[in-house]
């Protein structure tokens, strides 16, 4: 099987960090070296399959001696107490595996079974679940894959793949229109643009600016608007006069979005809605190793 390298990194880090300069004492002075042993890793609790590779991975760095039978895949929804998969090979290495494959499978499968939650709760809209950049440092490969095997799908990957202006920016940038002036005259053509606003006013000015220059036959600069922690009632309305603008813009709610808010946004018409807590708040799914 071949591994990518972000991957290797990752998992070559967390054995590092567990294992020390000197390696798995306990296992070593209780388990004789010769031994040979079965483990199943067992679903504890009702969510979706995440992390296979990474987990894969830690025992094939550690030992390439263990065998792994899988069976389930990942974005798979399991049922507490499944067997998802076999282990076999050397006793001492199936031990000090353990804590660094599941630490990964269990993050990343918590990652994916929150976004199913979220994505179940807009079903019969047209609103799409993403993540964002609040990933953990190192992972945020890892945590983007765990989001589309919940069925989400990733906001941008980094500050390098888009333009997203932010409060800050308009803030220390001098305003709305000194960011959208420079914008004009610096973003190339292939260069996609959201603009963060904060009040209905703020999008009317954006909103202005833009069809002005459309009226001008000049291409807008804006492609995308974020509504930061707007109500549905606020949405709604930004979504009217955004549909009523002259150009295509793509609408993405976000700010404190939880389970008990997330219809009512998508139901406001939002294309997209960002929730963070995605991947910095997840509760680890309930993963086990357990002795065969």
């Amino acid at each position: 099987m071949t591994f990518d390298p972000a991957l290797t990194r990752v998992v070559t880090t967390a054995l590092e960090e567990d294992l020390g300069e000197v390696g798995d004492l306990t296992t070593r002075l209780t388990v004789p070296a010769e031994a040979t042993g079965t483990a199943y890793l067992v679903v504890r609790e009702e969510g979706v399959l995440s992390g296979t590779a990474a987990f894969t991975q830690t025992y094939a760095t550690l030992d390439p001696r263990v065998e792994i039978r899988w069976w389930a895949t990942d974005s798979d929804l399991v049922a507490p107490g499944t067997k998802v998969a076999e282990l076999t090979g050397p006793a001492r290495s199936l031990l000090t595996g353990e804590r660094v494959s599941l630490n990964l499978l269990g993050r990343l499968s918590g990652i994916a079974t929150r976004t199913r939650t979220f994505v179940r709760l807009v079903e019969g809209t047209p609103t799409q679940i993403v993540d964002t950049r609040k990933t953990t440092p190192g992972l945020r490969a890892l945590e983007k894959a765990a989001v589309r095997d919940g069925g989400g799908a990733n906001h941008r990957f980094g500050l390098h793949d888009a333009v997203l202006v932010k409060d800050n920016h308009i803030g220390l940038g001098g305003g709305l229109r000194a960011v959208l002036d420079r914008l004009a005259d610096g973003a190339g053509h292939l260069v996609q643009v959201e603009v963060e606003v904060d009040t209905l006013d703020q999008l009317d000015e954006l909103l202005a600016y833009d069809a002005a220059r459309v009226s001008a036959g000049v291409a807008p600069v804006v492609h995308a608007v974020l509504l930061d922690n707007m109500s549905p009632d606020q949405v709604a309305a930004g979504m009217a006069r955004v549909r009523a603008h002259p150009a295509p813009v793509v609408v993405e709610v976000s700010g404190g979005v939880t389970e008990s808010t997330v219809r009512a946004l998508a139901e406001a018409g939002a294309d997209v809605i960002s929730v963070g807590a995605l991947t910095h708040s997840v509760r680890c799914l309930d993963v086990a190793l357990d002795e065969g």
